[in-house]
């Protein structure tokens, strides 16, 4: 077998539906397996998604065990020689697994790839390159100098600003969302930490690939969607200690004692300015002048698909709404613009392919977007990296 996908599940079944449904195009053609571990989600996931993926193996844990515990389950069943770890609120193109695969093939110290992530907004997501993280460059981040100059190589050292994000190039780490290892190599590095609930983690196995001698590499020519913030909820205080825990156990456990020491005090005193900001921003933006009001509104949308595909979707926000809903809709990208009026699409990947649609989303930064699978029974989408996002489903 060649590939494994395997995908850590709590409490997403809606992104996670849209998710296998792209997972299982992008296999058409590989010789490949599907494997889901739960960690033990409480909205239903098991018994909504496994009559719909009756190809899927799933796992269940009777807790939330953490990310790469689950994660070294699954890998222990895995069958392939290529393992893809990759996070539940993803969509992924037709043809990104067959590229990483074919490149990780052509030198033998080629261990790991990573890919070009954009959220449900088309925004480009810099965690998609990074090097390890040290004092200095954390200090640049967590001050903002790394925002404000986003392509410098010194004040965006962590984000590997100076590297064109369009473009393939040699990196230290790959971001958990989206991992493609050897599995040859897992088994020398014993794949993940487990004393690593969540974040962090994916550090951790990089530095180990890297010093066990293999190459890591960003694929900047392809791209999936990573909409962030549903399988873990970023803005709150659970995240910021969780984060910088895993910061602390990631020095401590790679870095000189002196060093370690060091980053230590600061993360510390990153967490208590994180807590501080988070708790001000948790209070701004409950402020009633502040809330989308649009958000959860399907009514001014419009469909991108085929005219089946219309009925399916109008018929799913008829049962979910309770009312009558017939959104207007055009067969292909190019007539979205004979709607000028309507900024809020619903895309359809039937007889559009998700390369397509990830393509166009990154050049339309005034629209927003919702994604739908024909014969799935959900629609998703997120307008920011950092929001709640935005589901449907029967």
């Amino acid at each position: 077998m060649v590939l494994s996908v395997i995908i850590v599940n709590y409490n997403v079944k809606y992104f996670l539906e849209q998710c296998l449904c792209s997972v299982q195009k992008a296999i058409a053609a590989i010789d490949a397996e599907i494997i889901v571990i739960d960690n033990h989600s409480t909205d239903g996931s098991l018994e909504y998604l496994r009559p719909l993926f009756p190809s899927v193996i799933f796992l269940v844990n009777e807790k939330n065990i953490g990310f790469g515990k689950a994660n070294n389950i699954a890998l222990r069943q895995a069958k392939a020689d290529f393992i893809l770890f990759l996070n539940p609120d993803t969509i992924v193109n037709d043809t990104c697994f067959s590229t990483c695969i074919s490149f990780l093939k052509t030198v033998p110290n080629k261990g790991a790839a990573g890919i070009r992530m954009v959220d449900g907004s088309g925004k480009f997501l810099p965690e998609s390159k990074r090097s390890f993280p040290s004092p200095v460059s954390s200090f640049y981040k967590l001050i903002g100098l790394a925002s404000l100059f986003p392509s410098s190589k010194y004040l965006n050292h962590y984000a590997l600003g100076n590297l064109d994000k369009s473009e393939t190039h040699e990196i230290d780490v790959l971001a958990g969302a989206f991992m493609m290892i050897k599995k040859e190599v897992l088994e020398k590095v014993n794949g993940f930490d487990e004393s690593f609930f969540m974040y962090g983690e994916d550090i951790d196995l990089s530095y180990r690939i890297k010093h066990a001698g293999y190459k890591i590499f960003y694929l900047g020519e392809t791209a999936i969607i990573h909409f962030k913030g549903e399988s873990a909820k970023k803005q709150n205080l659970n995240y910021v200690r969780m984060f910088y825990t895993a910061m602390d156990i990631f020095v401590s456990k790679h870095y000189s004692k002196t060093a370690s020491f060091f980053f230590s005090l600061f993360i510390w005193f990153a967490i208590a300015i994180r807590t501080i900001t988070t708790l001000f921003q948790g209070i701004f933006f409950k402020l009633p002048f502040l809330k989308n009001k649009a958000e959860n509104s399907f009514s001014q949308s419009l469909i991108v698909g085929s005219s089946e595909e219309q009925k399916e979707i109008n018929d799913l926000l008829n049962k979910v709404a309770f009312q009558k809903i017939t959104l207007p809709f055009v067969d292909s990208l190019k007539k979205i613009t004979e709607f000028p009026s309507i900024k809020k699409l619903i895309f359809c990947a039937g007889d559009l392919g998700y390369s397509e649609i990830i393509h166009f989303i990154q050049s339309a930064p005034d629209y927003r977007f919702r994604f739908h699978t024909k014969g799935s029974k959900s629609i998703v989408g997120s307008d920011s990296k950092k929001g709640s996002g935005e589901t449907k489903g029967a």
